[in-house]
């Protein structure tokens, strides 16, 4: 289930190769994966969803995000990506739950407000009052 997060963003579940023609004719212009490859049994690899993603005219990033938890330069990454974009972007884990994260963070650290990010973010079904100390950090107390 992709849930809009405004209309750079969307977040969803694990997506599947044979997903791409959709995702593409949705309008979105890029995938980022953010789960690293096994964390699952079964789940596709990031090779496959790239292979897919690529052959449907998607761009694909890889940015996976571990239980380790978020670093600057995964936040960085991700930042980079939705710009080189140039139009929506899909971006996925296992739940949507740490995509929606690793995009507010960037989008924190990159000076959004994070009033304004929390609530996108609640209104796609997210609760970002966990990370809402770091979100008001990276964005420089605002």
């Amino acid at each position: 289930m992709i849930r809009t997060i405004n209309e750079s963003i969307a977040v969803a579940p694990q997506i599947a190769p044979e997903d791409m023609a959709t995702i593409a004719a949705a309008g979105f212009k890029a995938v980022i994966n953010n789960r690293p490859d096994d964390e699952e049994p079964g789940q596709p690899s990031g090779a496959a969803i790239r292979a897919a993603a690529e052959a449907a005219g998607l761009a694909y990033t890889a940015i996976p995000v571990t239980h380790a938890g978020f670093s600057h330069p995964q936040l960085d990454a991700m930042a980079d990506a939705l710009v080189a974009a140039e139009g929506p972007v899909l971006a996925y884990c296992r739940s949507g739950t740490r995509s929606c994260n690793l995009w507010a963070l960037a989008a924190a650290k990159a000076g959004r407000n994070p009033e304004l990010l929390v609530t996108q973010a609640q209104q796609a079904g997210y609760d970002l009052s966990g990370i809402r100390p770091t979100l008001d950090a990276l964005a420089g107390g605002q």
